[in-house]
């Protein structure tokens, strides 16, 4: 059952670990990580994809907010998988740096919507479902979100 579990859904964790965190090992990490701590815990039934996203995203943000220095971050990012992301804020062109940034300012329900939105293009309606929140709340916490990219981008210190 273990590696039916992780032959049906690593391969999706590992992309989206992959495309948050901008490197391979790292994502390897994560989803390794994440299915040890399942088979471990002896929780494989009733696992589902919703969970085990939300499961990595946490993993995700938390690693990212765990590094001690940003340029350390920077070097060891895929140039290929660091290119602009056309967020739905103003229709302007942000860089997934950027959002990195600002994924390790936020606290975890802020930061997993930030995920949700800008990195798995779900909409509102599909963020707050999976998140488990109202569409109002995802609202509220996607203009945070604005608020705070927009000072990050024009320099200023959040």
């Amino acid at each position: 059952m273990n590696e039916a579990l992780y032959r049906k859904y690593g391969p999706a964790l590992l992309r989206k670990s992959e495309r948050i965190l901008g490197n391979r090992a790292d994502a390897e990490d994560v989803v390794q990580a994440l299915f040890s701590q399942l088979v471990y815990s002896g929780q494989t039934r009733g696992v589902d994809l919703p969970y085990l996203f939300r499961a990595t995203t946490h993993r995700c943000l938390n690693l990212l907010r765990d590094r001690s220095r940003q340029a350390e971050l920077l070097a060891n990012q895929e140039p290929a998988l660091r290119g602009p992301v056309r967020t739905r804020c103003e229709d302007r062109v942000v860089d997934l740096d950027l959002l990195t940034r600002l994924a390790q300012r936020l606290d975890d329900r802020v930061g997993e919507v930030l995920i949700y939105y800008y990195f798995d293009d779900l909409s509102q309606e599909e963020v707050a479902e999976l998140a488990g929140l109202s569409r109002r709340t995802v609202g509220k916490y996607l203009q945070r979100i604005r608020d705070t990219l927009f000072q990050l981008s024009e320099g200023e210190d959040v």
